[in-house]
């Protein structure tokens, strides 16, 4: 754009009189200003009912409601639309509290572009940092936040009822929205790649929608929804965040932290109170939060992969532990981080029965790891990635939990069962039959992380440091001296940098605490871990062609 297109000019006598022809008016004419190079039979039907700043190629036809307070940049198209009006006073959604997990709001998240899953959950789960570390410092950093009172340049909206309070960035469609109110719409891609939408019957309020999409009647009310996110077919959302690939349908969420790739598709399911990421709902999947004594407080952790069968009900709070099943009722609040990748029934009674380790046979684990990245919809697209994702299933994280989960089971297998036959643990159910299966399947899975990390197995020294834990903050895996930093820090730009570079410096930090976590024990067994790690494949392989022979057998019995 040369320097005489950007300049703006006030009307015409001549000018205001062609728009008054064409079926405009306003409150005062001098508060328009316009390009050069506008061509004014363009603007149609249109209602300028304050400040308006319009630049070149600008299309606006039918907008009897008025438009007042922003600027709209070049090639814009407006058509039917009732009213786009900003005010002077508006932050566009930035700064909007978001009573996540908590829905007493104790626990607030204030949203922001820019907002990443990691910042997100630390301010939910840490909430002392915005009363003390971030304090005097977040006003100005949400104030620099703010987005502008504009529509960017080539972005469409049309068949629109009333918007109001919103920044609307650069490329984005809106079409046929039923009500937008105080909110940004960023495009953050290359020119042409733009993925952020808002399609038709959406209703949204005090939101920041960031390279995501709202569809198809989808209804939200104070949420931020992050880049690579679908929210559609009526889904209904209400203080929540929604971080990269999430996609939501049908159901509804209430002050969910939903991290990366929580899926949820079916009518009847409700997500509330709790914190996710890359987990997949199944239809009727539900969650209590409130026991009717002191309001709606309770809130869990499903850590990362967690799936839920059809019909599930968890009872919060309660911590489920990673990649696990869940099926049927659970009312006995349970916790069951310290055995991952286990199926978990719930009884009649609502108590947990845990068969640990019998996720780690599945090839459908093994599909979902390679699925991951290959559907990142922020890929392609020259985006700045605002969420850190850690795609591998067996990690730091899940490893070290593996290994604690060997010393806990030795332990539980040196006790008698109870007269069920049962062993109990936490108020879990355990049979010593899969206590032993669990203790062999976390066996070969640790030899599988080894095998892929290491490839020849040749163990990296021990400096002699104490080997760190790890912790999965969001989705992004980084060790607790890290978190510790970023508990410390002083402003939330600092605790991004902190994050970022604990991402940059992962696979670093894997091999030191490799070296410094695996002793002699594991250094003296290479053939063995190679066997074991083979094994795993092996019994992965298994499973999936007794699903394959099961999906043979169901097509012949279903044959015309």
């Amino acid at each position: 754009m040369s320097n005489n297109d950007s300049k703006l000019r006030n009307l015409s006598l001549e000018e205001i009189e062609r728009l008054k022809a064409q079926g405009c008016t306003a409150n005062d004419w001098n508060l328009i200003s316009i390009s050069s190079w506008l061509d004014l039979s363009n603007i149609v039907n249109v209602y300028f009912k304050g400040y308006v700043n319009i630049y070149k190629g600008v299309k606006i036809r039918n907008l009897p409601g008025g438009i007042s307070g922003l600027t709209i940049k070049e090639n814009v198209i407006i058509e039917n639309v009732a009213s786009i009006e900003c005010e002077e006073s508006s932050h566009f959604g930035a700064g909007t509290k978001v009573s996540v997990l908590d829905e007493t709001g104790s626990r607030a998240v204030p949203i922001y572009p820019g907002l990443s899953s990691q910042i997100a959950t630390l301010l939910a789960r840490e909430p002392k940092l915005l009363q003390y570390n971030f304090k005097s410092s977040l006003k100005g950093f949400i104030d620099s936040r703010v987005t502008s009172a504009e529509i960017g340049e080539n972005s469409i909206i049309k068949n629109c009822g009333s918007i109001k309070n919103v920044s609307i960035g650069a490329e984005i469609t809106i079409d046929g929205a039923s009500r937008l109110e105080n909110g940004s719409i960023i495009n953050n891609a290359a020119q042409g790649k733009s993925f952020t939408y808002i399609g038709n019957g959406v209703d949204a309020e005090n939101f920041i929608l960031e390279d995501g999409r709202l569809e198809s009647k989808s209804h939200v009310y104070n949420c931020y929804i992050g880049q690579g996110a679908i929210l559609g077919s009526g889904f209904a959302a209400h203080d929540s965040l929604f971080f990269a690939n999430c996609e939501m349908e049908n159901g509804e969420a209430h002050s969910l932290l939903a991290g990366p790739y929580t899926v949820s598709m079916h009518k009847g399911s409700l997500l509330i109170g709790c914190q996710t990421s890359f987990m997949n709902a199944g239809s009727g999947t539900n969650q209590s939060n409130h026991m009717y004594k002191m309001g709606p407080i309770h809130w869990g952790v499903l850590e990362r992969g967690v799936k839920t069968s059809s019909g599930s009900y968890l009872m919060l709070g309660a911590r489920i532990g990673a990649f696990s099943l869940l099926m049927g009722p659970h009312k006995n609040h349970p916790d069951t981080s310290d055995f991952p990748f286990s199926y978990l029934f719930g009884d009649d009674r609502g108590y947990t029965t845990i068969v640990p380790g019998l996720m780690l046979r599945s090839c459908g684990l093994l599909r979902d790891e390679k699925k991951w990245p290959l559907r990142d919809r922020r890929l392609n697209r020259k985006l700045p990635l605002i969420d850190h994702i850690t795609f591998e299933v067996l990690n730091p994280s899940t490893v070290e939990t593996l290994l604690n989960a060997i010393d806990n089971l030795d332990n539980l297998l040196s006790k008698p069962a109870e007269d069920d036959f049962y062993i109990r643990y936490k108020g879990l159910k355990i049979t010593r039959a899969a206590a032993e299966r669990a203790k062999s399947l976390y066996t070969l899975a640790i030899s599988k992380y080894l095998y892929s990390v290491l490839h020849n197995l040749e163990f990296p020294e021990n400096d002699g440091g104490r080997p760190d834990e790890w912790v999965d903050i969001g989705g992004q895996v980084i060790t607790r001296r890290y978190l510790h930093m970023i508990l410390n820090s002083e402003t939330i730009n600092e605790a991004q940098a902190l994050f970022d570079e604990a991402f940059e410096k992962f696979k670093e930090l894997e091999l030191k605490w490799i070296g410094r976590r695996f002793g002699k024990y594991w250094r003296e067994r290479k053939d063995e871990i190679k066997n074991n790690a083979r094994r795993l494949d092996e019994i992965i392989e298994e499973d999936r062609q007794d699903y394959l022979d099961m999906l043979a057998h169901e097509t012949d019995m279903l044959a015309l």
